[in-house]
């Protein structure tokens, strides 16, 4: 007898045994299913975990259904061709690699636990830099809503409201969105929208008004094409005003642009856009202030932001925003709070860690955590942090300007520079964004550009204090113009009088212009203002040793390392102390605790912030019998030499000088002390001549001593000629280099 079936293709007999229905049936099924738990799971803040359990469950159940079909779709018949075989595969694969995409196509990273277990190595494999900030995506900018109420005081309620949707169409990877800071520049513009899209790098524009009135609110927005001027999409929303209501308009919003903008929202996407935060009005509020108060990033905004976010923590404790908004104030008053830095990052860490608990999908919690991180010293692990914040949204600049910040200290330059990039481009008009886009470009010593940069930020913000101390740096240690210098400091502390880090700067520009009356001033402004201030016990330690008082010295700097182990200005501090009784055994136990990575075999790279504290170990070693150690750590050395400029505070300065000197080159190290000085170094020159234990071997030769004998001339023309300026010139940045 002939089977009946022999005949028949093998789509025919896949589709007659009602595989192919059941896959297709499965597939949408399980689709509406995701849809829905996506919707349930951020309406009632349930876990992440139920949805990725759903999915899960769903890959397993396709396999088990096609199966089933086929040995139900025509009883009797059980035989399996090769090519139905191959068919059945991709169908399996087909339906798990769908599923698979639409679920983790946004996330990159396993986001939805704070476990770290990715090494930092992979990581970096994962995310490789970026060569170019081209962006192919389609680009939007939302400006500044325009307030229609008829009270004053709506005008921060209509500000949330748009940072809220600025906040929730960054969420969607697909489209490329600018930050707030940067539209916040064309608040009441009557600039053309071909104008505002050009110097912004978007073609769409998103503009809208909110009227408050009463318990209603009516959000009117539409999207127009920057290039035709074109009105491509409008919407009017008017309800009732409740925490709720607030969100559902936004989330229906991003939903409706993104489609305009011809883009889709993956289902974790549509799950964080459909998310309801707080189902407080007042909370929300609260943290709309405190958002709205760290923009300045001034001592005085960051530590009313602090405020407020406290306050909408107090009246919503599940609101996982305001634990992010706590926990990045409180990082950034770190340097800048007059508290110790131990004490300020325990409390950081603690609103970041609630941060995460409520919502372990948040980039700007994860973003915000590594920068805690990072000011432990961890900075591998910052990495993995900071990435994982990128993955999560594509779209936060500030993201990427931190992990560029972090892989600068590491002098991972071309990394830096691009991530830093990547940044500007998401916010072109950031204060901070451009400022480090210009600290990125002094590493690599392009100071001309990074100067721009700093003006680019005071054109933006006049009141920015960091660009004035940042150009101020680049004049006296790239420059040598102290007098120019210390007049841009004396701005810089004007516009944030409360920022003990930068009369930290303003003492050791007076340190380096060989001025004692005004370093004594300065330090006893600091004493008085910020007595538990960590620049303050530093300083201290510092001055004290400047004037032989050696125990005063050694105690201080050791109460500061049992805070800061693997402070590099410490430990050297301490390893010329000891270096005055011989007592290198005790230097070698801290260096080895603090940098062990530097006793690793085989060494042969360092990053830019080990350079120095290689060189002071290697002096260490050299002293402790361990020679062919020390050895090392000076070729590592000088091959990072080789990578860097030598002027500014993240130069080499003089590390040629001090690695010749501990090989016992005494005629190259003395003639590369001579081009440092001639080239403008004047870096801790002072420091430097009188303790540096690295030095010993030429300290005593006539060139060493003529050498600085220039340098004291040449600080003392300039002391004169800073006393001869008028005393309250106005400063006039065309006049400074």
């Amino acid at each position: 007898m002939t089977d009946a079936t022999e005949g028949e293709g093998t789509w025919t007999r896949l589709t007659r045994r009602k595989v192919v229905q059941w896959g297709i049936a499965y597939a949408a099924g399980a689709w509406g299913l995701l849809q829905g738990v996506a919707y349930v799971t951020a309406t009632f803040h349930w876990p992440e975990q139920i949805q990725q359990l759903a999915t899960l469950a769903l890959l397993i159940g396709l396999p088990i259904v096609l199966v089933i079909a086929w040995y139900h779709g025509d009883r009797g018949e059980q035989r399996v061709t090769g090519t139905e075989l191959v068919i059945l595969t991709l169908l399996f694969l087909l339906g798990g690699g769908l599923f698979w995409r639409y679920e983790h196509a946004s996330e990159g990273s396993p986001a939805a636990t704070t476990e770290l277990s990715a090494p930092p190595a992979a990581a970096a494999a994962a995310q490789p830099a970026p060569t170019s900030t081209a962006d192919p995506r389609p680009s939007i900018a939302v400006l500044p809503f325009e307030n229609r109420s008829t009270k004053q005081d709506d005008v921060f309620f209509v500000d949330g409201v748009h940072d809220d949707i600025l906040t929730q169409l960054a969420k969607v990877s697909a489209m490329k969105v600018i930050s707030r800071t940067s539209v916040e520049r064309f608040r009441d513009t009557q600039l053309p929208m071909k104008t505002i899209a050009a110097q912004l790098g978007v073609t769409k524009i998103l503009e809208g008004g909110v009227q408050r009135a009463g318990n209603r609110v009516r959000i009117t927005v539409q999207l127009i094409d920057a290039a035709t001027d074109a009105h491509l999409w409008a919407e009017s929303y008017d309800r009732e005003l409740t925490a709720a209501n607030i969100f559902a308009i936004q989330s229906e919003l991003a939903t409706a642009i993104a489609a305009a903008m011809k883009t889709t929202l993956t289902v974790a996407e549509r799950s964080r856009v459909n998310a309801v935060p707080t189902q407080n009005l007042e909370a929300w509020e609260a943290y709309q202030l405190g958002q709205q108060r760290m923009v300045s990033r001034n001592t005085a905004g960051l530590a009313a932001a602090e405020k407020f976010f406290r306050k909408a923590i107090e009246l919503d404790p599940k609101f996982a925003l305001a634990y992010v908004g706590l926990a990045e104030s409180l990082a950034l008053q770190i340097d800048n709070s007059g508290v110790p830095r131990d004490v300020w990052i325990a409390r950081a860490e603690k609103a970041v860690a609630a941060a995460l608990e409520l919502d372990p999908g948040s980039a700007d919690a994860w973003a915000a955590s590594g920068l805690i991180t990072e000011n432990k010293g961890q900075f591998d692990r910052a990495e993995v942090m900071f990435r994982r914040a990128v993955a999560l949204n594509p779209n936060c600049a500030t993201a990427h300007l931190w992990l560029g910040v972090l892989l600068d200290s590491q002098g991972r330059n071309d990394e830096a520079r691009a991530s830093t990039e990547r940044a500007v481009a998401l916010d072109p008009l950031s204060l901070m964004g451009n400022a480090n886009l210009g600290d990125a470009l002094v590493t690599i010593g392009r100071f001309d550009e990074a100067e721009a940069r700093y003006r680019k930020v005071i054109e933006i913000d006049p009141s920015m204090a960091h660009a004035y101390e940042a150009i101020g740096l680049l004049e006296a240690y790239v420059r040598n113009h102290f007098a120019a210098a210390v007049l841009l400091m004396a701005k810089a502390v004007e516009l944030d009088s409360g920022n003990p880090s930068l009369r930290f700067s303003f003492w050791w520009l007076y340190y380096n212009l060989d001025d004692d009356i005004d370093t004594t001033r300065v330090l006893q402004e600091m004493r008085a203002r910020w007595p538990d201030d960590d620049h303050v016990h530093w300083l201290s330690g510092v001055s004290a040793m400047m004037h032989g008082d050696v125990k005063t010295a050694r105690r201080g700097a050791e109460a500061l390392l049992l805070r800061y182990p693997q402070n590099t200005d410490l430990l050297s501090l301490l390893r010329d102390l000891d270096a005055q009784t011989g007592q290198y055994d005790a230097s070698r136990r801290r260096y080895a605790a603090a940098h062990p990575k530097l006793l690793v075999a085989g060494l042969t790279e360092l990053g830019r912030a080990d350079l120095d504290v290689a060189v002071d170990f290697a002096l260490v070693l050299q002293k402790t019998g361990e020679r062919e150690r020390a050895r090392v750590l000076l070729d590592a050395a000088e091959a990072r030499i080789r990578t860097m400029p030598r002027l500014s505070l993240t130069g080499y300065n003089i590390a040629d000088v001090r690695v010749l000197a501990l090989r016992e080159q005494k005629a190259k190290a003395l003639a590369a002390l001579r081009q440092a000085e001639q080239a403008g170094w004047r870096v801790g020159w002072r420091y430097i001549r009188d303790f540096d234990a690295s030095l010993a071997s030429i300290r005593n030769e006539p060139e060493f001593k003529a050498v600085f004998a220039d340098i004291e001339r040449d600080m003392a023309r300039q002391r004169a000629e800073l006393a001869a300026g008028p005393k309250d010139a106005p400063l006039n940045l065309g006049s400074v280099h």
